[in-house]
């Protein structure tokens, strides 16, 4: 359809069966004005009418106003008329009405629901309802709008004039369009791998506070590289009216690592891009975030926009679409192939079609299935929210069902961490389940890739966004129940096509990140020789080759009891530290800065989950307190949610009350007199009190119970400076059994980043 609203056919609603007419226009008409376009988290009023049909409403009837699952706007409330998001409600035959906003109201993706029952008399054909959101007549400052664009926000009326209990949508369908803010902060994207003399492009955008990029960031740029970058214009001019501009056709002569400086005309810093590292040779790597979906289902906007944004705002190489399999028309199943059909274009883009397998934790939990090609069967968990039951044979019901009706596809399958955590010790997936979800909007889940390592499989490690904000590649988690900034995965390929990026997945050639592009290297020699194995040994006949050298992802057996990890890493911001794991023990680190460079600037961050489910998020609400040294800097690390607490009061005092779902929150403090006193930490799940001038290069850990809940407490450099590391480790293999040998990097802007594993068997005692 047009002006982004979804058409039905390829929407997943169920409505009632029966109803009391024979079309939903005879139940009442729906308009709203003004219709924007609004700004977003801006404070508005809108007056949506409702006008009653030709059944009239009944004493008891009543109307329902829906909106979908993402819309994190304010909550709707009915008692206080000069508080925000007040909702006024007259009728015009002055019956009385019964206002109640329900939170979870109504059923997928339409939770969010406002209540409006007539009382005490009844409405006749052509009566109206007004409903005033945002009414602003007793002092309320209005309604307080979500934090995303969205083309079509709808308030969707949905009547039961018989008073019956069943809701019917009405054909009309009330929307408003939000847009983006001013320009907040200036993102400069560049690829990540590069070979000298190959053509790369140079993305740049300016996001609002909430992280959309804006359309109202028009001005003057200066570009600046480190090293000389052909084709680099000195200077360009950000078009009024675009929200991304790219520059294509740049080359490098030379092997080294570039970054650009983007400044304003006035020569301020903008921006700071990620690092290119240009090499001979080896494979590229491509930025993806395979995970996320639309208005069709549980999102919003179109799958049209969808991909358009992933593409073309946040400048991914990969794509796919993952709506959830119960939701999933016919309909939209064919729409969802015939786009990334036509998308789909080898060395500029690449889209799989796929969808997400939602089956609840007991019968195996969320899993994403991507197919090389198009045309596919999709194998549903359930058809839970679709009428059409014509196809109920061709579900898989269970993980086990499930991968053996995948048995003979051309696909691949992730674990997810979502609404359902998937259960990967319930069955094993053999050659079809390739990797495990550690990151995404829902938080931080370093703990399934641990269960994989005690399973004894042998799975790649990836991060995507799940996004339901429509922002692929670029997810920013709002002010809802999404704690974490989405993930991206590098894909290590030989080309960017579809084989390409299916080769690296079953191979497991790649690496995730909680949001940042950072060059990863990771590689081992084998002083007594290996031999790396094409695919997994354990699960069918495989071809191995004797090598000295293997690449993140790779299985290889060696007689010897040691192996040297060479690790490069360059980063976006400084780097500080790298950790070094066998299997889920770490077993070395090394810190982007040495303990002579320890400065006057302390960290606290808040970290970890209450469970692996769907309520895992965890409030920490409190203070920190210094004792007797002063705060002179603050700033805050990983804070997503501009509306929660995390100031600071005076110059002794820090105040939170912030969300973790697995990741990390915090703040830094540079101190006057920094090693004077005591710091005081209380957030109501641990309490934490550490002298000064006893901290230093290893944080003091406490630990909150939970999930991996823990409060971390270090010292830092006034200022931190590594962006690049190099090094080389000395790692002891185990016998009898497999070395899962990967790393963990964590930058000073709270980025986290991880590597697939390499698979290292010793084989002799």
């Amino acid at each position: 359809m047009t002006n982004g609203l979804i058409g039905d056919a390829e929407m997943g609603d169920v409505w009632p069966a029966v109803h009391p007419g024979r079309e939903a226009g005879e139940y009442g008409q729906a308009t709203i004005e003004p219709c924007g376009p609004f700004e977003v988290r801006s404070f508005q009023t809108v007056t949506l009418t409702y006008t009653v049909g030709r059944f009239g409403l009944d004493d008891s009837g009543c109307i329902k106003i829906v909106q979908r699952f993402p819309n994190d706007g304010g909550r709707l409330q009915v008692d206080d008329p000069t508080a925000m998001n007040y909702v006024g409600a007259r009728a015009s035959n002055g019956c009385r009405l019964v206002v109640v906003p329900e939170p979870d109201g109504h059923q997928r993706p339409w939770e969010r629901s406002l209540r409006i029952t007539v009382r005490g008399g009844s409405m006749h054909p052509g009566d109206t309802i007004s409903v005033v959101f945002g009414d602003r007549t007793g002092g309320s400052p209005g309604l307080r709008l979500q934090t995303f664009c969205e083309t079509a926000h709808e308030f969707r009326v949905l009547a039961d004039p018989c008073a019956t209990g069943h809701f019917f949508p009405l054909p009309d369908r009330p929307c408003i369009t939000i847009v983006a803010g001013p320009p907040a902060r200036w993102k400069a994207v560049l690829p990540t791998h590069g070979r000298p003399g190959e053509a790369f492009a140079l993305g740049l955008k300016a996001e609002d506070l909430w992280g959309n990029p804006s359309h109202r960031a028009g001005r003057p740029l200066r570009l600046e590289a480190d090293i000389p970058v052909a084709g680099l214009p000195e200077r360009v001019d950000f078009p009024d009216g675009e929200r991304a501009l790219r520059i294509d056709g740049l080359t490098v002569a030379e092997p080294g690592t570039v970054r650009i400086r983007v400044l304003g005309a006035d020569g301020t810093l903008l921006a700071l891009s990620n690092p290119l590292a240009v090499r001979a040779g080896g494979l590229r790597g491509y930025w993806g975030d395979l995970h996320g979906q639309s208005g069709e289902t549980v999102g919003v906007n179109t799958i049209d926009e969808y991909f358009a944004f992933g593409r073309d705002l946040a400048f991914l190489d990969a794509m796919s679409h993952q709506a959830n399999d119960f939701q999933v028309t016919n309909a939209f199943w064919g729409r969802i192939n015939a786009v990334t059909d036509a998308l789909n274009r080898d060395g500029a883009f690449v889209a799989f079609p796929g969808y997400e397998w939602s089956g609840n934790t007991p019968v195996g939990g969320d899993h994403n299935v991507f197919f090389r090609h198009s045309g596919r069967q999709i194998r549903r968990s359930s058809h839970a929210l679709l009428e059409d039951r014509s196809d109920l044979a061709t579900d898989a019901n269970t993980t086990a069902a499930l991968f053996a009706a995948l048995r003979d596809e051309d696909c691949v399958v992730y674990a997810h961490v979502g609404g359902r955590p998937a259960d990967i010790g319930r069955d094993d997936g053999g050659r079809l389940r390739t990797a495990v979800e550690v990151h995404s909007d829902w938080g931080t889940f370093e703990w399934i890739m641990k269960d994989s390592f005690a399973r004894g499989y042998r799975l790649g490690l990836v991060c995507n966004s799940d996004g339901h904000k429509g922002r692929p590649g670029a997810s920013y988690p709002g002010a809802s129940q999404f704690g974490a900034l989405g993930g991206l995965t590098c894909f290590l390929a030989d080309r960017l096509s579809r084989d390409g990026i299916f080769a690296a997945l079953r191979h497991r050639h790649h690496y995730g990140t909680t949001g940042c592009r950072m060059f990863m290297d990771l590689r081992t020699t084998f002083p007594d020789g290996a031999r790396v194995y094409d695919s997994d040994p354990r699960l069918g006949p495989a071809t191995a080759s004797e090598t000295d050298e293997a690449v993140m992802g790779d299985i290889v057996e060696t007689p010897g009891g040691r192996l040297r990890l060479h690790v490069e890493v360059s980063a976006h911001a400084p780097i500080l530290r790298i950790d070094v794991l066998n299997g889920a023990e770490q077993i070395a680190s090394l810190s982007g800065h040495d303990a002579a460079e320890l400065g006057d600037r302390i960290r606290v961050t808040f970290h970890g989950a209450e469970y692996r489910g769907r309520g895992r998020q965890t409030t920490w609400k409190g203070q920190a307190r210094f004792s007797e040294a002063r705060i002179e800097r603050f700033d805050r690390i990983n804070a997503w949610n501009h509306d929660r607490l995390l100031e600071q009061r005076d110059p002794a005092t820090v105040e939170y009350d912030v969300l973790t779902t697995g990741n990390f929150v915090g703040f830094d403090a540079w101190l006057a007199d920094s090693r004077s006193g005591e710091l005081t930490v209380a957030t109501g799940h641990a309490d934490a009190r550490v002298r000064l001038d006893d901290l230093g290069i290893e944080p003091v850990v406490v630990d909150a119970g939970g999930l991996d809940r823990q409060i971390r407490i270090v010292r830092l450099p006034d200022r931190c400076r590594s962006l690049d590391i190099r090094h080389s480790f000395e790692v002891d293999l185990a016998a009898g059994r497999d070395n899962p040998i990967w790393i963990r990097v964590t930058t000073e802007d709270g980025y986290n980043a991880w590597s697939s594993p390499i698979y290292a068997v010793r084989t002799q005692a």
